[in-house]
């Protein structure tokens, strides 16, 4: 009997909270802010949202934060869709903060007749030099004590766009000598006269994120307001606002972002990537957004895989990319189609093959029954991997050599006669026998041979472009180093086979096949593929050759 596995600290507080009947059944929330793609770190935080309302009775939400007109495009809000979609969940509502400007306006009205809040005439500058410090209390802006009635006129008229960006901004009236320095006066709006991707030119005053994040979490009843631990010091201003505000009193919890080792996962980052061309754009295969990780050909359940494997917790750590590329590995052993590609070709001639002959030879597509078999095209000359030929061979060399056999994939043993060598030194052309009789599925020779080798027939392969990614950084935590991060930027990254060549099948390979290369690695196509030039992605290699790497040095 298998062992039951143990809850986290959220589902302990969901079950208890059931039980004791503080709610009938959960409702979260997944709340981006559509100013850039999504990348593994939100994987985590939408695995755990949506996995909660799946485990629980109960709904999750997706509503935009886009409460920063200056950043925030319809692009982003289209992206975050598609990847939410593709990792397998849905939302009940599709909700955004700029639904909410009146009332979250209004809110703001409430606290301005509690004499909980004012309009501030100082600069940005002078509001920091009075916030004090974490050791020393904060002075009371000169501001501070104006009258409900003028609060109320400045306010409206800040909404009605009298004044300049920065000239005024609204703040809680809290307490200047709080220890907790988010609850110094905190902003609450700002002036901003910019056009909204959803509202337009309606509003030039916007809810700083504290505002609206509590406020819209309580308008949509949120049971678990579930986010990462920075917002454990935001969470007492949460709190505080929804008291006086007296309305549903949603919850805020707070659980360890997971960072991926060898990458970055800030979205300030991540974008100087794309506008300094490092990568060549959002969805570049080397970058963790999930758009990224789809194009370089992750499947949605290896990801979630990997995000039920490091769980949550209240501490943050650097999360092995090995064990992503390992829940990988493990899907796609099942799941992708087998074939062959030779990436740095050399000629194998079969000397006693009667030439212009073509014969059609039956393989597997996979380890399941259910993947059937395909027919491959075998002919005289073939092209098989240069590595797989040796002049001289090392002890314990199983693969072709002068006068050495090996087996052909799904095909014939074959014994090697002999080679030929341009000018250079450099060996053009292979040549060698095939034994009749020993077709795989049919062998009754009884001849043993221990190696076995891939191949492609030169007169059916496919020319291909094949793209070769590593992990875009050569340290294990780029942000921690010393210097610009961009420093350490793994230079071989992305490595470009120009001729490489596919069995036929492939040519028409369709947009989101994986397939194992055999003995190569996982691969899938491109969105830049084409029938007339196929350009095919390494998913991740056979084997964790990385950490070999980094042991040997």
């Amino acid at each position: 009997m298998s062992e039951e596995k143990s809850l986290n600290f959220l589902e302990e507080i969901i079950e208890a909270d059931l039980a004791a009947g503080k709610y009938k059944s959960i409702v979260t929330r997944f709340p981006p802010e559509p100013n850039g793609y999504l990348h593994m770190g939100h994987a985590t935080s939408i695995c755990l949202n949506f996995g909660l309302t799946k485990k629980y009775p109960g709904y999750t939400n997706l509503r935009f934060d886009d409460t920063n007109p200056v950043t925030e495009e319809t692009e982003y809000v289209d992206s975050i869709k598609e990847d939410i979609k593709w990792l397998g969940f849905d939302w009940k509502n599709e909700l955004y903060a700029s639904d909410y400007f009146e009332e979250l306006y209004q809110y703001a009205i409430t606290l301005i007749n509690k004499g909980l809040a004012y309009v501030d005439d100082s600069t940005a500058e002078e509001i920091a030099t009075l916030k004090g410090t974490p050791t020393e209390p904060g002075k009371d802006s000169s501001y501070r004590n104006r009258s409900i009635a003028e609060n109320l006129d400045l306010f409206t008229r800040m909404k009605n766009g009298e004044f300049a960006d920065g000239s005024r901004t609204l703040r809680a009236k809290i307490d200047m000598a709080h220890t907790n320095m988010l609850m110094r006066d905190p902003l609450i709006y700002r002036i901003k006269h910019a056009h909204h991707h959803r509202t337009g030119d309606t509003w030039c005053i916007y809810p700083m994120y504290d505002f609206a994040h509590g406020q819209s979490d309580s308008l949509e009843q949120i049971t678990h307001s579930i986010c990462t631990l920075e917002f454990v010091p935001h969470r007492e201003l949460y709190d505080w606002l929804i008291e006086k505000l007296e309305i549903f009193p949603s919850h805020q919890y707070e659980f360890a972002r997971r960072n991926l080792s060898y990458t970055v996962m800030s979205k300030r980052k991540l974008l100087q990537l794309v506008n300094e061309k490092h990568v060549q754009g959002w969805d570049d295969p080397r970058m963790p957004t999930i758009s990224g990780m789809r194009r370089r050909g992750f499947t949605a359940e290896s990801i979630r895989n990997f995000c039920d494997k490091i769980g949550i917790a209240k501490r943050e750590n650097l999360t092995d990319f090995s064990l992503l590329e390992f829940c990988l590995r493990e899907d796609l052993n099942h799941t992708a189609h087998r074939a062959m590609a030779v990436l740095d070709p050399i000629k194998l001639v079969i000397t006693n093959y009667e030439a212009g002959t073509t014969e059609e030879l039956t393989s597997e597509n996979g380890p399941l029954e259910t993947m059937g078999t395909r027919l491959l095209p075998f002919s005289k000359e073939l092209w098989i991997e240069r590595e797989d030929f040796m002049e001289v061979p090392a002890k314990k060399w199983f693969r072709l050599a002068p006068g050495a056999m090996v087996r052909l994939k799904s095909a014939y043993i074959i014994k090697c006669e002999g080679f030929t060598k341009d000018e250079n030194g450099q060996i053009t052309e292979i040549q060698a026998s095939y034994i009749p009789g020993t077709k795989s599925g049919g062998d009754e020779s009884g001849i043993q041979v221990k190696g076995t080798i891939h191949w492609v027939s030169a007169a059916h392969a496919v020319r291909a472009e094949i793209r070769l990614y590593d992990r875009l950084f050569k340290v294990e935590d780029p942000s921690s180093e010393e210097g610009d991060f961009k420093d350490y930027i793994n230079p071989d990254s992305l490595q470009v086979i120009k001729e490489a060549y596919l069995e036929p099948a492939l040519q028409h390979a369709p947009m989101g096949s994986r397939y194992q290369f055999i003995r190569k690695g996982y691969f899938c196509p491109d969105k830049d593929s084409s029938p007339e030039k196929p350009v095919f992605n390494r998913t991740v290699t056979l084997k964790d050759a990385w950490i070999k790497e980094v042991k040997k040095n």
